[in-house]
């Protein structure tokens, strides 16, 4: 009877065990069932915006910038004294074209006007490369002869630089230069590479006339406009 009465005072109990046993796993079961957080969302990337086209350089711009390459190589001996008066021979008809167009259009260019003129300036540009990369240089020693060239072309490239100097009062200064450079380079090679005491004396006459003329052109109303950037 004692043993009878345990057996079922027990069996309570392991039911109830048993329960709590079965609880604990529904409730794990279910919390593994439930569904994970959905990952915040990614803001969408910003384009990058496409680099502004760099505007193309107007008709003055495009002249200046081709004047200042003319200084740079006549200030650096890259071009002759006739190099630079071929150049700035075109120059100055690409200038008077451009300032007929005008004239004729109440002051502006038509779209087939500034084409033409482009094509032009490409022309001259490839010129101003080739000649300032060929093998012929302004070579100038230390003697006072070609000192005084060379300080004429100086001031020359400085007058182009500046805008005191136009295309053709440019081209006008460099032929005289190259009558000078001429007539300096036959007197050498006939007195074995020197120059006699008369002939420097010419030369010097020559260069004083030039001098007047360089001071006159960068001094007078005549002037190469500068180009203005746009607003």
């Amino acid at each position: 009877m004692k043993f009878t009465w345990m057996k079922w005072s027990v069996l309570p109990v392991a039911v109830l065990m048993a329960g709590s046993v079965a609880m604990a796993q529904d409730q794990s079961s279910s919390g593994s069932q439930q569904p994970a957080p959905a990952p915040a969302a990614t803001p969408a990337a910003t384009p990058t915006p496409a680099p502004a086209e760099k505007p193309k350089p107007t008709i003055a711009q495009r002249k200046e910038n081709q004047q200042d390459r003319i200084a740079q190589g006549v200030k650096s001996g890259q071009l002759t004294a006739g190099e630079t008066a071929n150049l700035e021979t075109k120059e100055a008809a690409i200038n008077g074209e451009t300032k007929a167009d005008r004239a004729a259009n109440g002051g502006k260019l038509t779209g087939a006007e500034k084409k033409q003129i482009n094509g032009q300036q490409n022309q001259v540009s490839k010129q101003i490369y080739k000649d300032k990369h060929n093998a012929n240089t302004q070579h100038y020693g230390n003697n006072k002869v070609d000192q005084r060239r060379e300080n004429q072309q100086d001031r020359i490239a400085q007058g182009v630089k500046s805008g005191q100097l136009t295309a053709g009062e440019t081209a006008k200064l460099e032929n005289q230069q190259k009558g000078i450079n001429q007539q300096v380079a036959a007197d050498r090679k006939a007195n074995g590479g020197t120059l006699t005491a008369s002939e420097k004396k010419q030369v010097n006459k020559e260069q004083n006339g030039a001098s007047k003329n360089i001071y006159h052109k960068k001094h007078n109303a005549k002037t190469q406009p500068q180009a203005q950037p746009k607003p």
